[in-house]
């Protein structure tokens, strides 16, 4: 009997173990998705250039591509300008240095002067870099709203 509870103690502390893990790798992770969401509703540059790599592939929903500097630069004139930004349904996975983050965003935008509201599902890869998640790539397709 001592043994079963043993190991039942020792089975049940892996478990755990691996549970916290896992969570503080996705906290990270949605640290990062928090710290992208931030930089969008912002346009501050600096914010944007630190979130993101400097070989991102950004795709929108349009199908049009850009890399860092156009992203960025797209945000910080005024070209595209988040109002409020909601994301759910979001899953999160990791391997190794890369995760994996999908979710729906729903956005209210003002883009050159013209108001309107998107519904999204995002693909995005972001690759550990020097301790810290950058944007590595990012795919959009609208969805009905």
């Amino acid at each position: 009997m001592k043994n079963i509870l043993v190991l039942f103690l020792l089975t049940l502390s892996v478990v755990l173990f691996q549970s916290l893990n896992a969570q503080e790798k996705n906290s990270s992770i949605e640290k990062a998705v928090l710290q992208l969401k931030e930089a969008l509703l912002s346009g501050n540059e600096a914010q944007l250039r630190a979130i993101s790599s400097k070989h991102l592939s950004y795709g929108h929903s349009n199908g049009l591509i850009e890399n860092q500097d156009a992203f960025v630069a797209t945000l910080i004139s005024g070209k595209s300008v988040f109002l409020s930004i909601d994301l759910s349904e979001q899953t999160m996975d990791q391997v190794e240095n890369t995760a994996i983050v999908r979710h729906t965003l729903y956005a209210k935008t003002n883009n050159e002067g013209v108001l309107g509201e998107v519904k999204l599902k995002v693909l995005m890869i972001f690759q550990k870099e020097k301790g810290a998640w950058r944007l590595l790539a990012r795919q959009a397709v609208k969805i009905p709203i």
